[in-house]
């Protein structure tokens, strides 16, 4: 898999829509060109690359080729490496894109792929993003944790995980059928730091969080819970911070081991250390303890909780009231009780959030800017949106 540049070459039917970078086309001529936009024909459009739908001249046949900016160089070069130990496994086998080849053109790194249909988001989002079957998933499941087994087999983690990455292969002759894509951040195991901080928040396993020694397993955390959203529709973890998402891992698994806690750099990020007759234990902090350690004000859930689990009670005789509900401690949290919009057109408007409960509007998936620090890591930036679920209701099935 050596470098291979090409001289370019132009010819009457390329369709160039580019604004900072042009493509080649010796053996590949241009058919499509994206840029910074997710489209359902290539497998990963992010803000540093671009992506190119080609033709292969010697097939007739059509490639994808990813075009990495001259600024991320080296990211696209640490991919190459990735996609080159890639090919000491069977691709097809493993349900992993295959990777033909790379090239310079312009000093910009551009990496061949098999051309594949369309993105596991792009399949959610044109089905309203409504819950898959469990048949469904059950297929899915299968065919992810094929492709551990095989990352596994060459000691490699995809840390990338999403269903942005996830492409079905050809959803009209092979339907379901997928593979997984974007080796933009995979790592050997044994080359992992310790402390790392990578993977968007919505996706992030808890080591990397706390800290912990890194594996392989770590892929494993985000395929189970990319299976777990497929299932709900939904974000089932707060996305707003780790330390709310560390709160909700213990009140749904309860505390981890001290032994575990002790190992993590980041420990005492959530937890704080304390000594109970002569033996130290870990606790985790309270939302004002949080506060005290990093300014942040960490959301109140329990009340919310409370109250739905009172509203959902079973026996009728037991649920709560109007009466009692309406003086829930949920309601006095602000000290004041929640106005309704004086004109009736607004009764329906929710106010702006930067953080929304479903998964098809959340800023960091959809609306996130990234950039790319040394070594390939992405910083993901959440920009501000509006919550527009009331006005682009999911639909139910």
């Amino acid at each position: 898999l050596s470098r291979r540049v090409r001289q370019k070459v132009f010819t009457k039917n390329c369709k160039i829509v580019s604004t900072g970078c042009l493509m080649i086309a010796s053996e590949y001529v241009v058919t499509e060109l994206q840029k910074t936009k997710r489209h359902s024909n290539y497998p990963l459009v992010h803000s540093k690359n671009s992506f190119a739908k080609c033709l292969e001249m010697s097939t007739q046949k059509h490639v994808a080729i990813k075009i990495v900016k001259k600024d991320f160089e080296d990211a696209g070069e640490d991919e190459i490496k990735a996609l080159i130990e890639l090919s000491k496994i069977d691709a097809d086998k493993y349900n992993l894109v295959k990777f033909v080849e790379w090239f310079h053109h312009n000093n910009h790194v551009c990496i061949v792929f098999d051309m594949l249909d369309q993105s596991l988001y792009d399949y959610l989002e044109k089905r309203g993003f409504r819950p898959l079957s469990l048949r469904t998933i059950r297929c899915l499941a299968w065919q992810l944790l094929v492709a551990l087994s095989g990352l596994k087999k060459i000691n490699m983690v995809h840390f990338d995980i999403k269903p942005d990455n996830i492409m079905l292969v050809d959803q009209n002759a092979e339907p379901l059928r997928l593979k997984l894509i974007d080796f933009g951040l995979a790592e050997k195991v044994e080359d992992l730091e310790m402390g790392i901080r990578i993977q968007n928040i919505c996706f992030r396993a808890p080591e990397v969080m706390l800290g912990l020694p890194l594996d392989e397993r770590l892929d494993m955390w985000t395929v189970g819970y990319v299976l777990g959203m497929l299932y709900a529709g939904f974000y089932f973890y707060p996305q707003d911070s780790e330390y709310n998402i560390i709160r909700a891992l213990v009140k749904m698994y309860g505390m981890p081991d001290n032994e575990l806690l002790e190992e993590g750099m980041y420990t005492d990020r959530f937890f704080t250390r304390t000594e109970e007759n002569s033996t130290f234990n870990w606790k985790l902090d309270t939302p004002e303890q949080q506060f005290e350690k990093t300014g942040q004000k960490a959301q109140k859930v329990e009340e919310f909780m409370d109250l739905l689990k009172r509203m959902l009670e079973v026996d009728p005789n037991k649920r709560i009231s109007p009466d009692e509900a309406l003086q829930h401690p949920l309601f006095k949290l602000g000290k004041k009780r929640p106005q309704t919009p004086k004109e009736p057109a607004q009764v329906h408007q929710e106010p702006e959030a930067t953080h929304l409960c479903c998964w098809k509007h959340l800023p960091c998936w959809t609306n996130a800017s990234s950039n790319t620090a040394p070594g390939g890591r992405v910083r993901l930036r959440v920009i501000q949106t509006k919550n527009v679920l009331l006005n682009t209701p999911i639909q139910q099935g």
